[in-house]
């Protein structure tokens, strides 16, 4: 295994395991993480974490790059779908100072630390890859 093809497998294990880590503490009682804010896109960003390992165990560059490029827009989607859902959990309060404090009390943890280094670890291994085929150059003009 090459260093390029050892990198995003690291970044895409790293995926998965970002996605079990604490990414929000609402009201300092509980910590939140991926399946706790929103189960079903977690499933989607699991499964698209395990087809970037086969493609890359299986050395497919196209599949592995896809699936890199897909789980960061998926991670940078989830961070703004957090972002609207601390800002509008507490909308129904009539009294807007105390919407404010309450949604002062829904934190970040360190877990998007990790949700952010997976793909973008995965996305610079994949490519730094090189494919294996050239293609001669008179097939190149048709």
């Amino acid at each position: 295994m090459r260093l390029s093809s050892f990198i995003s497998f690291a970044g895409f294990v790293m995926l998965i395991a970002a996605s079990y880590c604490p990414l929000l503490r609402p009201l300092h009682i509980a910590n939140w993480n991926m399946y706790d804010c929103n189960k079903p896109y977690g499933i989607v960003v699991l499964l698209v974490a395990v087809v970037g390992i086969i493609g890359v165990v299986f050395m497919q560059i196209k599949i592995a790059r896809m699936a890199a490029w897909l789980s960061l827009v998926l991670v940078i989607l989830f961070y703004f779908l957090a972002l609207l859902k601390i800002h509008t959990s507490f909308s129904f309060i009539p009294f807007h100072s105390i919407e404010r404090f309450l949604d002062r009390q829904i934190k970040f943890r360190w877990g998007w630390w990790l949700l952010f280094a997976g793909p973008l670890l995965s996305l610079t291994g994949v490519l730094s890859q090189k494919n294996k085929f050239k293609i001669p150059a008179e097939q190149k003009a048709i």
